[in-house]
């Protein structure tokens, strides 16, 4: 099991009332998903760009794909670029996944936070594993949570990135899935306020 799948099932389990946002998430799973690439030696980091490692494949097919996704050619992709673009639409990439696997079942707790079809997590071996690792609040995990308003949502981007975690690699993927989601929200906010804007050149009399 990879870390971006026990995000996925911890943000499928939250309260209806506190939905995670699925480019948020879409953004912290490619973040998880690069984290286990430098686990497994599958991706290294030179400052902030990616540079594809040994030839080993994850066994997690997702994994797999993600790191066959890797640019192999110099200058290398920088974290923030590729962020954006394995993350495009990766929720639901992984919820189809886990799906097809038997990890979501029909369920009766009410809509994904992100979607519209009523799943939720089913009681399997999966579903507790990223619930120990969420309860033992293993640093990456937790700090992926934290970045989609998952866990203790208030604090900052360096406390989140200190205790724990595994190399400074790690910490400079967490903190560059920060910046993006931060960056995703002031352009969510933004193109909100230009459609009311537009909204309201209809009302004027």
């Amino acid at each position: 099991m990879s870390t971006a799948k026990d995000l996925f099932i911890i943000a499928v389990d939250q309260e209806p009332d506190r939905p995670v946002g699925q480019g948020d998430l879409s953004l912290a799973l490619a973040g998880a998903e690069l984290i286990d690439l430098l686990g497994a030696e599958a991706a290294a980091l030179d400052g902030d760009r990616i540079v594809p490692g040994a030839e080993t494949e994850p066994h997690d097919p997702l994994l797999v794909e993600a790191a066959a996704t890797l640019a192999r050619q110099v200058p290398y992709e920088r974290v923030e670029d590729w962020l954006w673009r394995r993350g495009r639409d990766l929720a639901a990439t992984y919820q189809a996944a886990l799906e097809e696997a038997g990890q979501l079942t029909r369920g009766r707790r009410g809509l994904l936070p992100f979607g519209n079809d009523r799943l939720e997590p089913a009681d399997t071996p999966v579903r507790r594993r990223a619930h120990g690792r969420w309860e033992e609040g293993e640093p990456v995990l937790a700090a992926l949570g934290s970045a989609v308003g998952i866990g203790d949502a208030g604090a900052d981007a360096e406390d989140r990135s200190e205790p724990g975690l595994p190399d400074e690699a790690v910490t400079t993927v967490l903190a560059v899935v920060n910046d993006a989601v931060t960056e995703l929200a002031a352009v969510q906010q933004r193109r909100s306020i230009e459609n009311a804007a537009f909204a309201n050149l209809w009302r004027v009399p």
